[in-house]
């Protein structure tokens, strides 16, 4: 909302006075969720940590020293002799390479000085399919096949179509583990211009960089004539209209007192890695001394300001922190830290006031601030409206470098090819997320409408159910594109792993990129919680989950084969639901202290061994597999009943559904036991009410509901009526018989008049 005059603006109208408790506590708890949402895996440089254990020579066979790691994100030079041959990096000092355990995955690159990769290492990761499940030889063949790779080639878009050598049940990983390669030594390359490759800025395309040689040192008119110095300046009386037109009645009734023309603030800001500029504000000794401060490419700031108003405020001190303004540029928005900071005694340009405060900040390297690029300082300004409660606004200061200062930069720009490149999707900085739900394109689509035809049974089931033939037939067919489909083709599996992972990213660090890292995988779980408000867990486990669906259909082939079925007793049965409650947190408490125990003990799922490498594992992991699916030829969903970890977590929050959309009648359960008997997981109590965190919604009990051959209630009400009928047709012939008797004693005949 703009208030008054350009770059004013109100900041925060949530926290006015008038706002109930309530909702203030409810804003605080969506703030902490949108902090848990926004976090990321930020991370130290770790390169440090496996040079010791790394043998030069396996990096490169002539290698025999791996030196000091330098720069940051840091890279090792490798030497033969004395001579250097190449680098050595780590791909997560570089780029986020979460893999599907939520972990990083850490892997050493070896690249020579002609921007050939010589070696890939993995050599640290917490991937539960490679940890168990594929053999991690098959993991390591796929990295050998990187070796000779040219990343300058790659990068300009010249060396062919790149083919990434998936394998499979492992696709996310090793996608992640690609994408962080090429990723990684891309920038590496860039960095240190190996491979005929530049810098990154170099690269952009036609933009504005700063001339180290524009410009001479000048004094503080002439700087503040050309807005090498730009300002901000309040009064008293601007910052009490400010309040006075935001809204908030308590921060208008209580106005700085003084003088209305009285300077609240004057705050002056300028970018002093500009060569002119730094050596005008700073003079020659303290900006060769900051020089010596900053890292190579690190930019620094100075802000001047005086006035009743300081722009620091004290929460630097206690915490470390300014808070009262942050730089935004771009979609960043900077803070700093006290040991970003230095306080300077004056400004030096010649001419230049007495200012109270004069402080130059260092920009964080890793922000990627541009000093030729226009930038905004917010400044913000507090007035007390209670006891402990605060009104805010802010006020912008607007820096855009002088002209003077900058050269155009047009480089030639390389060309890309296919279709990758038309959608500008192959660039160095694209996303994985975004190539992996262009790759499954088709999948996706196929995916999104099964889900529509799912969603058009639940809405319109009452005029399914009411063609029994037609329901069974279109139940049979969606199992069996769950199993082939979307189970053995495409492994879209959900896990218990993917809730133990969500839980720990909120605490560690959430990172949107992971979880979409697998487009199927993330539309079934959008989907699933919004069935979980309509249906409960039945959506899922009844019609979605690849497992379930090869239970259902082995169950169906023992009965054609007459196996025999078993009915346990309602006392056990009702016992053995609480077990997959308790495996599930189990699990979950483990993941509250090793996310990887959990993982390891979470193959109580048999969905990795049985759905995505498809009984191609270790006889032991198949042996449990198989001894889970044979009580099932017995007992209906045996699993889905009482093991499974993933049901027991979906049936928790599907409590919350909004809708009841099974229907049941007054007899139900008493005394009819039709539907209660012949359900699929005996999920319908003797007392006739359904268990929705235990119903898999197959409809058969809708089935039931509506056949007035199979419910009792119908057959009934259908038999009362035929009795009806029959009786009245009854009624209608003897009234015709005595009609005739009369009309023969008068000698009539039937047909006479």
């Amino acid at each position: 909302m703009q208030v008054g005059a350009k770059g004013l603006r109100v900041a925060h109208p949530a926290a006015r006075a008038q706002k109930s408790s309530a909702v203030t506590a409810f804003l605080r708890l969506t703030a902490v969720l949108l902090l848990l949402l926004a976090g990321s895996h930020a991370m130290a440089a770790e390169l440090q940590r496996f040079l010791p254990d790394t043998d030069p020579q396996v990096l490169f066979p002539e290698g025999d020293r791996i030196g000091a790691p330098e720069g940051s994100p840091p890279v090792a030079p490798v030497f033969s002799a004395d001579q250097q041959i190449g680098f050595v990096f780590l791909t997560s000092d570089f780029v986020n390479t979460t893999g599907y355990s939520g972990k990083p995955i850490h892997q050493l690159v070896a690249i020579d000085l002609n921007g050939i990769i010589r070696k890939v290492l993995l050599v640290e990761h917490e991937e539960p399919i490679v940890l168990i499940g594929i053999p991690e030889k098959r993991i390591i063949s796929v990295l050998d096949g990187y070796d000779g790779r040219d990343i300058g080639a790659l990068a300009r878009g010249n060396a062919g179509d790149h083919k990434v050598d998936v394998v499979t049940g492992a696709t996310v990983t090793v996608m992640v583990m690609d994408d962080s390669i090429l990723r990684s030594a891309t920038k590496v390359a860039r960095n240190h211009r190996l491979g005929g490759l530049t810098p990154d800025r170099e690269q952009a395309g036609p933009k504005a960089v700063i001339n180290p040689q524009a410009g001479d040192v000048e004094n503080w008119a002439a700087l503040t004539a050309d807005r090498s110095v730009q300002k901000l300046a309040l009064t008293l009386a601007q910052v009490n209209a400010a309040f006075e037109a935001s809204g908030d009645p308590l921060a208008a009734q209580r106005p700085e007192q003084g003088q209305p023309d009285e300077v609240f603030i004057e705050l002056y800001a300028a970018v002093v890695t500009i060569p002119a500029i730094g050596r005008s504000l700073l003079g020659e000794a303290e900006y060769n001394n900051m020089l010596q401060r900053l890292e190579p490419g690190q930019q620094a700031i100075l802000l001047a300001g005086d006035g009743r108003y300081s722009f620091k405020g004290s929460g630097y001190v206690r915490g470390g922190i300014f808070d009262r303004f942050q730089l935004k540029q771009g979609d960043a928005s900077i803070r700093f830290h006290d040991f970003q900071h230095k306080r300077l005694r004056h400004v030096a340009a010649a001419g230049a006031p007495d200012i109270k405060d004069v402080d130059l900040f260092m920009v964080p390297p890793d922000e990627g601030f541009d000093p030729a690029a226009p930038w905004k300082l917010e400044l913000l300004v507090g007035r007390p409206t209670g006891p402990t409660q605060k009104a805010f606004l802010t006020f912008d200061l607007t820096y855009e470098p002088p002209e003077k200062y900058l050269s155009i930069v047009v480089p030639d720009q390389p060309t890309g090819t296919g279709l990758l490149s038309w959608l500008r999707l192959d660039t160095e900085d694209t996303p994985l997320w975004q190539k992996m739900w262009l790759a499954k394109l088709p999948e996706t689509i196929v995916l999104l409408v099964a889900l529509g035809v799912l969603t058009l049974i639940f809405f319109f089931q009452n005029w399914l159910v009411q063609r029994p033939r037609l329901t069974g037939r279109i139940r049979i067919g969606f199992m069996l594109f769950t199993l082939f489909g979307i189970g053995w083709y495409a492994n879209a599996q959900l896990s218990v792993v993917n809730i133990l992972a969500v839980f720990n990213a909120l605490a560690s660090g959430f990172d949107w990129g992971y979880f979409l890292m697998e487009p199927l995988i993330f539309i079934l779980w959008g989907s699933l919680a919004a069935a979980l408000l309509f249906w409960g867990r039945g959506p899922y486990c009844g019609w979605l989950c690849p497992f379930g669906a090869l239970q259902e259909l082995l169950n169906r082939l023992a009965k054609l084969v007459k196996i025999p079925q078993l009915v346990l007793p309602w006392g056990l049965h009702e016992r053995l639901w609480s077990l997959k409650y308790l495996i599930f947190l189990v699990l979950f408490g483990f993941s509250l202290h090793s996310l990887t125990v959990a993982e390891h003990l979470a193959e109580v799922e048999p969905f990795k061994t049985a759905i995505i490498l498809k009984f191609v594992r270790d006889w032991p992991f198949v042996l449990f597999a198989v001894a889970v699916l044979i009580p099932g030829l017995f007992i209906e969903r045996f699993y889905c009943r009482y093991l499974c970890p993933l049901g027991a977590a979906l049936a928790i929050p599907g409590r919350m559904r909004m809708f009841e959309w099974l229907k049941r009648y007054k007899m139900c359960g008493a005394p009819c036991q039709r539907c209660s008997n012949e359900c699929m997981v005996q999920a319908i109590h003797p007392e006739g009410n359904i268990n929705v965190n235990e119903c898999l919604y197959c409809l058969h009990c809708q089935v039931v509901y509506s056949d007035s051959h199979l419910c009792p209630v119908l057959v009934q009400k259908r038999l009362k009526q035929e009795r009806y009928t029959s009786a009245s047709a009854g009624s209608k012939s003897d009234v015709t018989l005595r009609v005739e008797k009369i009309r023969k004693k008068a000698g009539q005949t039937p047909n006479s008049h």
